[in-house]
């Protein structure tokens, strides 16, 4: 599952607040900031799984203002160790 969310998210916690959930539910990816000034988090687990991340992640930090998180479930997965912040 790759997902693309905007609003404001950045420089308000949100990359460690969706590590911080991915961990918790065992998911594996990676989250990172774009340069337009969105989040893409790529994240590979159960289906069941994963929506209840992305519930979470429609929600952010309490600092953060989520307007939009677009859902790809068509990416091929890959093979992840953990769950990282990438650069």
């Amino acid at each position: 599952m790759k997902a693309l969310i905007t609003g404001r998210v950045q420089g308000v916690g949100f990359r460690f607040f969706v590590q911080r959930q991915a961990i918790h539910y065992g998911l594996k990816g990676y989250v990172r900031n774009l340069p337009e000034g969105g989040v893409e988090v790529f994240a590979v687990g159960e289906r069941g799984v994963l929506e209840a991340f992305l519930q979470d992640l429609k929600v952010g930090p309490p600092a953060s203002e989520v307007d939009q998180c677009q859902v790809n479930w068509q990416v091929q997965p890959a093979s992840y160790t953990g769950f990282s912040i990438q650069p």
